[in-house]
């Protein structure tokens, strides 16, 4: 018995193992009539986001028949008609070296409108050479096959490239290449070999291929699928330039921005994905199911009555994540500013003192801080081009160096090409990074919905009443007897509030059709209506229409 009391001593203290959390990971995706929404979320934590009228059009990788328009001698480059308001810009070495193959099959293609002339039989072309010029090479009025590789920013059209791709989840497929490049990310010689000799089984002829990194360890029979389903791709798009004349045309377009996104962004550990419309839902779904089938159960479709952005805390992050000022730890805070050349960020410590730790310690934590926001700042708003930081001042040259390895490290996660300077003598910071479209822009300010800027209301006391008209109006003049109806949550507390609340008094009175939903990216009187069927029944009167 003593034996055993000695080997388990009474007061010996259990030895903790701590498991590291595992970080969580969520897609939301909210679609409406004219726009979707697309945001990723890290531990609950808004960290992309994406917004595209569902109009829009000349997003990246969307490839057309277009005419040029202009010759540039001056700049070596010309200006293409591909329907955008303003001429696209094509530099000369953005017509790649095989420019000339493009041209001859693209005629080859259009001298006969009832057979399609198939890219395995032609005959390469000799490549562009890279020291010509573009008076040389084009002419007016020229059909020329072009991608976007920037979308419109500002003032400038979209910028253009004749070397096509079509991008797949694992490989990039490039007509009239000739190579396969594996991505340098993939640092096994043995895994590389496997995929190029694998590839080059594969892969048709007068096509070349980009292996990406998530390829690794891939079996043959997904990479070879993937590989078809590029290839119909060319092939309906050459078929569009054949069977039609209209120029300029748009004959590829992109996946559905969900997509898209889902296929640069999609990771294994995702934990969900939340929609609230059935068929891109039914897309994102099908897209899942062919890159990774174990992993279909993640995406799901939201039903619920409260806007889905609300519901998964998105709004009110976007609310506060946007606008000139940006707070974070302490009561520090951001300045950011837009301009045409650059973006400017400005880090202020605001009312954070801790004259405890001495003013070098404090400047040291507030940049920290900095650095960790500005990261996630980049990303959701994807600013681009040239950005300036004007940090706390810091006098050792250690801090500065923690500094900057900090800011490195923050910007790992990001998928944009970027390149960060370590601090300047005056202690600013510069990073470039990757633009293809415009810097995200939420306006966080709320327009006044009832005075239109004259800075007169009627009584906010008499809101409630004007809403009961409204209800009555959709009732009993115009038939819809069920119905929500979207108000700011200050408003749906009080409308909700009672025994016999002012909710349930218009459920006896017009039907229990009435539906009341808090929506947060309301404005305090403003209001709208929807139907069963989640579509937007237009209320307002010509008055609150005004601006």
């Amino acid at each position: 018995m003593a034996a055993v009391m000695r080997a388990t001593p009474l007061f010996a203290k259990p030895k903790l193992i701590f498991h590291p959390k595992r970080m969580t990971s969520e897609v939301i995706i909210d679609v409406q009539p004219k726009e979707i929404s697309i945001a990723l979320l890290e531990d609950k934590e808004l960290v992309e986001y994406q917004n595209e009228r569902r109009e829009a059009s000349f997003s990246v990788g969307n490839i057309y028949v277009a005419k040029v328009r202009k010759l540039m001698p001056g700049l070596n480059a010309c200006f293409v008609d591909v329907g955008y308001e303003k001429d696209a810009f094509l530099h000369y070495l953005d017509l790649g070296l095989q420019f000339s193959s493009y041209e001859k099959y693209l005629k080859q293609v259009q001298s006969d409108r009832k057979k399609l002339y198939p890219i395995q039989k032609a005959v390469r072309q000799h490549d562009l050479p890279k020291d010509g010029s573009v008076q040389t090479t084009l002419q007016v009025g020229q059909e020329v096959l072009v991608q976007v590789v920037k979308e419109p920013i500002s003032t400038k059209g979209p910028r253009l490239t004749c070397e096509l791709s079509f991008a797949g989840r694992y490989i990039v497929l490039i007509p009239f290449g000739d190579k396969v490049n594996v991505s340098s990310k993939i640092k096994k010689s043995e895994e590389r070999s496997r995929l190029k000799q694998l590839i080059q089984s594969i892969k048709p002829k007068n096509f070349g291929v980009i292996v990406r990194t998530v390829a690794e360890g891939k079996r043959a029979a997904e990479l070879d699928q993937e590989m078809k389903i590029l290839l119909k791709r060319w092939e309906e798009a050459i078929t569009k330039v054949q069977k039609t004349q209209q120029r300029p045309q748009l004959v590829f377009e992109e996946e559905s921005r969900a997509v898209a996104l889902l296929r640069d962004l999609f990771n294994p550990t995702y934990d969900g994905i939340h929609i609230n419309d059935e068929n891109i839902f039914n897309q994102v779904k099908d897209y899942v199911g062919l890159i990774a089938p174990e992993k279909q159960e993640i995406v799901k479709q939201y039903t619920g009555v409260v806007p889905i952005f609300d519901n998964f805390g998105v709004t009110k992050q976007l609310k506060s994540g946007f606008g000139k000022t940006v707070n974070y730890k302490h009561g520090a805070y951001l300045i950011i500013e837009h301009t045409e050349a650059m973006h400017v960020v400005d880090v202020n410590s605001g009312t954070r003192v801790k004259k405890e730790n001495g003013q070098e310690a404090n400047a040291l934590e507030t940049n920290l801080g900095a650095a960790d926001e500005l990261a996630r700042q980049l990303r959701l708003r994807d600013m681009g081009g040239i950005i300036v930081v004007d940090f706390v001042d810091m006098n050792l040259a250690e801090d500065r160096q923690l500094l900057y390895e900090r800011m490195c490290k923050n910007m790992q996660k990001d998928r944009a090409r970027h390149n960060i300077l370590p601090l300047s003598k005056f202690g600013l910071m510069q990073i470039t990074r990757q633009r293809v479209r415009p810097a995200m822009d939420v306006n966080v300010e709320e327009d006044c919905p009832t005075c239109f800027g004259s800075g007169k209301i009627k009584s906010s006391i008499l809101f409630t009443d004007q809403l009961e008209s409204k209800i009555d109006r959709l009732v009993n003049k115009i038939g819809v007897r069920k119905f929500y109806l979207h108000v700011h949550p200050y408003v749906a507390a009080f409308i909700n509030q009672g025994v016999i609340s002012l909710k349930r008094r218009w459920q006896m009175k017009y039907g229990f059709g009435v539906h009341v939903v808090s929506s947060q990216k309301l404005a305090f009187l403003q209001y709208e209506f929807y139907d069963m069927k989640r579509q937007f029944i237009d209320m307002k009167e010509e008055i609150e229409t005004k601006k």
